[in-house]
């Protein structure tokens, strides 16, 4: 099926219109001028028969007169140019202009013949086999007084009338071929004028369909399609405002779940993940192919999926508490679950944010195991310290030597307690991360520091005949990003384990050195050693290797725990090394000043 363009039908439509209304003006025209000629002619044939009927009265009284009749009409048809016929009332052919009387048919049945005969004359067209051409006749009827004595005819060749009519129709033709060029002419030049507005806006929807917003229409027609153009600008202004408003937003959702810390996976209603931000893909390992895929397939746990169908069920959020296991150790989550749905159906799907706590489930679990460990620390020097003081009132204050014994243990117990409790509120300062931002990074001179340290370690050194030394191979030019007070305290307390669990005449020694990964601190002694079982433990808080040889040497299992915050806070890292009986060394990394 042909598709016509709106111009061509236009075009097409001005063309019919005006070749029918052309064709209608030219036959009406046309009828006119015809009918008119005729209508002429016929009243110039009808007149000339009554002056005829009026000259011949005479001839038709009697038989004598008759006989001039055939004479007389040929010399008035010389005259007015026009065939004439005299019939009686039978038809019969009396006397004829152009033709012998003798030689012509009888004439009652022609039409004018017997339109006269019974009215006041008759008309009509005929073809005439003796000229080869339409006549035109009119009839009167000849009477003498009332009585009806015969017809004159009088006839005239329509070829004058035809000759006309042919010029008039070529000329109508000739001014309707003219006419309808011209029209075709005005019509395309019409049909671009009101079509251009049309095809502009035509063009311009086609580009803000294809995604083109910034296209605008300028027509200036000042009429419905200039108003037309104008509401399509306005609708494009309108929708190009809402999606740059749609696109600013759905960037802003992508980087708030692209950058966030929490897992967001989207459901649909029968458990197939449909979606999944940066963080779920990377803790769950969930690749493009995994889309579309079961929860049970993806994430491996049925209380998910029993979750989202409650969520679609109920449509209403939910929060559980998740545990699953994710590449060999166990994660604990906290999943909260929305319904998504709109404008009041029911839920396509679900939204489902994971928040992981393994990591406050593990420091809530610290903290209780921390309050156990620090009451059971606590009880025993004062239980011990009452222990005693109760033997001395009882009586024991009487004899010196059990007075003094007595007096040395609950001193030794009270200076444990207090060790303790120092490093109780130490740790519990730097738990704070308050306290934590108020620390000032500084560049530290490392070898300055570890002379500083073993200088004011040494006479505890010294009582128990143990030497502290600086290693020659230590880089003097060592200097380390770090926090003076609290390096100093981590050298301290490693300096310290030391010497408690080093015997007589062993060897503390003291090394910095710059590396490429950072600067590099060792603490090496040649003590007892730690047993390998308990090496991956002893930085734990309360954290004893043998608690009996540790409560002798005055340990609070606190010290190693300690060393190990502070290092991390400083954004280092520590190891050990240790054999039984050999000695342990205690490694630790901090970034490089500058």
């Amino acid at each position: 099926m042909i598709k016509w363009s709106f111009r061509t039908r236009i075009l097409i439509s001005f063309l019919i219109l005006v070749t029918v209304a052309l064709a209608l003006l030219g036959s009406y025209l046309l009828w006119f001028f015809y009918r008119q000629n005729l209508e002429w002619q016929t009243a110039h044939l009808v007149t000339n028969a009554k002056i005829t009927e009026q000259l011949l009265e005479e001839y038709m009284n009697g038989p004598r007169e008759k006989a001039g009749i055939d004479e007389k009409i040929k010399e008035l048809s010389g005259k007015i140019d026009l065939r004439i016929t005299i019939l009686d009332i039978t038809g019969t052919v009396l006397a004829d202009s152009w033709e012998h009387p003798g030689t012509m048919e009888n004439h009652l049945e022609r039409t004018e013949i017997r339109a006269a005969l019974t009215g006041d004359y008759g008309t009509a067209i005929r073809y005439s086999a003796t000229t080869g051409q339409n006549m035109l006749y009119a009839a009167l009827p000849i009477k003498r007084g009332n009585e009806l004595i015969g017809i004159v005819r009088t006839a005239s060749t329509l070829a004058p009338v035809e000759a006309d009519f042919s010029q008039i129709r070529s000329t109508l033709l000739a001014a309707i071929f003219a006419a309808a060029l011209l029209t075709i002419l005005l019509s395309i030049r019409l049909a671009r004028k009101y079509t251009a507005p049309i095809e502009e806006i035509t063009a311009a929807a086609k580009q803000i369909a294809d995604g083109d917003l910034s296209r605008r229409i300028h027509i200036r027609t000042g009429d419905e399609l200039e108003l037309l153009a104008h509401t399509i600008n306005q609708l494009t202004s309108n929708l190009d405002d809402k999606i740059n408003e749609t696109s600013a937003e759905a960037k802003k959702l992508s980087l708030i779940l692209t950058h966030m810390d929490n897992a967001v996976i989207l459901l649909d209603h029968y458990g197939q993940v449909t979606g999944a931000n940066k963080k779920a893909r990377e803790i769950f390992n969930i690749a493009d192919a995994m889309i579309g895929r079961h929860s049970l397939e993806v994430i491996g746990n049925s209380l998910l999926n029993q979750t989202v169908q409650a969520v679609i069920a109920e449509n209403h959020t939910k929060t559980i508490e998740l545990k699953t296991n994710i590449q060999g150790s166990q994660r604990i989550f906290q999943v909260f679950f929305a319904p998504i749905t709109n404008s009041g159906q029911p839920a396509a799907g679900v939204l489902s944010v994971f928040h992981d706590i393994t990591a406050l489930q593990e420091l809530h679990e610290r903290q209780i195991d921390f309050v156990a460990n620090a009451s059971h620390e606590l009880g025993t020097p004062l239980t011990a310290i009452r222990g005693f003081a109760e033997t001395l009132l009882d009586g024991a204050l009487e004899t010196p030597e059990l007075r003094h014994k007595f007096v040395s243990i609950i001193h030794t117990e009270a200076e444990r307690m207090n060790r303790l409790l120092k490093a109780l509120l130490q740790l519990a300062k730097l738990d704070s991360q308050e306290y934590r931002r108020q620390i000032q990074l500084e560049p530290i001179a490392l070898q300055p520091l570890l002379q500083t340290v073993a200088q004011e370690l040494s006479v505890q050194a010294g009582l128990q005949q143990q030497e502290i030394i600086i290693d020659p191979a230590s880089d003097a030019e060592a200097v380390a990003l770090a926090n003076y007070d609290w390096l100093k305290q981590v050298m301290v307390n490693l300096v310290e384990n030391a010497v408690k669990y080093t015997p007589a005449n062993g060897k503390i020694m003291l090394k910095c050195q710059s590396t490429a990964a950072g600067v590099l601190v060792e603490v090496r002694d040649t003590g007892i050693g730690i047993p390998a079982k308990d090496l991956p433990f002893i930085f734990d808080r309360f954290y004893r290797v043998d608690r009996s040889r540790t409560r002798t040497a005055g340990g609070s299992g606190l010290g190693l725990a300690l060393v190990k915050f502070i290092i991390e806070m400083l954004g280092g890292a520590i190891q050990v090394e240790s054999q039984v009986n050999l000695g342990t060394t205690f490694t630790f990394r901090l970034p490089p000043a500058g």
